[in-house]
């Protein structure tokens, strides 16, 4: 993504807005080969080159593609855990706004999106903006299309920006290039419109939040690193270097095991110039015969040597999928080997997926609470208004998710069952129809069609 904006040779920019973008620029430009890096090992596209150690592997097979799913799998294994389902207000029911802004946003399907972004490159950025027609639109980006800079007294963006619209490079068409950007201030947004090949003009539109329009989903942040870190973070992708390394050479290994080395002594020069010319032939042919040699006097002997083996190669697999187990959480059935640590029971398997339980738990507190900052500042937009002017119900707004264990309807059927047994008036919440497999459309079928059945029995009961 090119991004060639000038801030000093934009007219009308106050210091502070030229001071800003300024710097998120630089910010931008450092971390945009990091995260094209990320990127290349998420998609799997590790070229041999930058993993050959030089000694088995020769350079004609610098060509050579091999694939892997890994970088992928420790982003999106996490990530489907972690499935938000709307917001929830103070009295525990859904919320008409709020279910309004999430539908009209599509914010259950960008939120997925979004979260498989935060964990490739360790955030992902919200932007809001007032909308005419639905209020407030919700927007997500990740770091290749958006840089921010935090602010460590207030704990929040102090100032960031997004490309909201790109077009094809006219030199390269393959590159996109930023025609539209947005500067996100506390009191106003900088909208960047590209009016040729070089030129920008800035427009400005104030508001009232008191903060950027903008708001970080945050990744294993750290004190030195407020917006995260990848999950394919270094250790990772050495892994997979090893990985695509062994392959390699187990690709190789396996070809020459395909065709063995054979030897034939004490032969003619007229056969052995007949053997070098069909040596296809000699190989699948079911018979070879040869004269004595009349020269020596030697009879012609025939040999193989022993045939490569690729054990060591699928064992050293198995010890790479187990360290990538351990550094990414993911059990170790994930890596698509097979190994002496795969669970042989369904115990077994539900207790390695602990680790990963517990990393989703954290991801939805985290987001749930990025989320909810969103929802404040979608109300307050919605309302024209600041965060302050909020009432209370407004402010009391949470994010609900789903169960991130993933349990069978088998086992929530059961416990819901038994809560129902409890606590009175449990089997008539909607909560009790989805803990036993249903889903919102299920639901609302099932409420109509009792709504029915009870109507036709007060109607059979006037009749009487």
């Amino acid at each position: 993504m090119i991004l060639d904006i000038v801030p000093s040779g934009v007219q009308g920019l106050a210091q502070d807005e030229i001071s800003a973008m300024t710097d998120l620029l630089e910010i931008f430009a450092y971390y945009q080969p990091k995260n094209a890096e990320k990127d290349k090992y998420y998609e799997g596209k590790i070229s041999l080159d930058s993993v050959n150690l030089g000694l088995a592997l020769p350079k004609g097979m610098q060509g050579l593609e091999i694939g892997c799913a890994w970088g992928a799998k420790c982003v999106d294994v996490l990530a489907a855990r972690s499935m938000f389902d709307g917001f929830v207000g103070m009295n525990g029911e859904d919320v008409e706004a709020m279910d309004e802004l999430v539908r009209n946003n599509r914010l259950i399907f960008e939120y997925t999106k979004a979260c498989r972004d935060e964990l490739k490159y360790g955030s992902c950025f919200a932007t809001l903006s007032k909308d005419n027609q639905i209020g407030c639109k919700i927007r997500f980006h990740s770091p290749r299309t958006a840089a921010a800079r935090w602010d460590g007294n207030k704990n929040r963006i102090a100032y960031g920006m997004a490309i909201i619209a790109s077009a094809k490079n006219q030199l390269d068409p393959a590159i996109q290039a930023a025609v539209t950007t947005y500067l996100y201030m506390d009191d106003r947004i900088v909208v960047f419109k590209r009016n040729g090949d070089k030129n920008w003009s800035a427009e400005r539109y104030q508001h009232k939040m008191g903060r950027p329009l903008m708001e970080p989903l945050v990744w294993n942040a750290t004190s030195g690193k407020p917006f995260g870190r990848s999950r394919i973070k270094e250790p990772v992708r050495r892994l997979i270097q090893g990985y695509v390394r062994t392959i390699a050479n187990a690709t190789i290994g396996l070809e020459f095991a395909t065709s063995p080395q054979k030897y034939l002594l004490g032969v003619t020069d007229d056969q052995y110039d007949k053997l070098i010319n069909e040596n296809f032939r000699q190989y699948v042919g079911s018979m070879l015969a040869s004269t004595t040699n009349p020269d020596t006097g030697e009879k012609p002997t025939f040999g193989q040597l022993a045939q490569g083996n690729i054990s060591p190669h699928v064992e050293m697999l198995r010890l790479l999928s187990t360290q990538f187990s351990a550094a990414t959480g993911l059990p170790v059935t994930d890596s698509g080997v097979v190994n002496d640590a795969n669970p042989t029971s369904s115990d077994a398997i539900l207790a390695q997926t602990q680790t990963l339980v517990s990393m989703a738990e954290e991801l939805n507190a985290g987001n749930g609470d990025s989320l909810r900052t969103i929802a404040l500042m979608a109300q307050a937009i919605m309302d024209d208004s600041s965060l302050d002017d909020l009432s209370e119900e407004q402010k009391a707004i949470v994010a609900h998710f789903k169960n991130p264990a993933m349990p069978s309807v088998a086992v929530t059927a059961d416990a819901a069952i038994k809560i129902a047994s409890a606590r009175q008036g449990f089997a008539s919440t909607d909560t009790f129809l989805e803990m036993i497999g249903f889903d919102q459309a299920d639901i609302r079928r099932i409420k109509a069609q009792e709504q029915r059945a009870r109507g036709r029995a007060i109607l059979e009961e006037l009749a009487i």
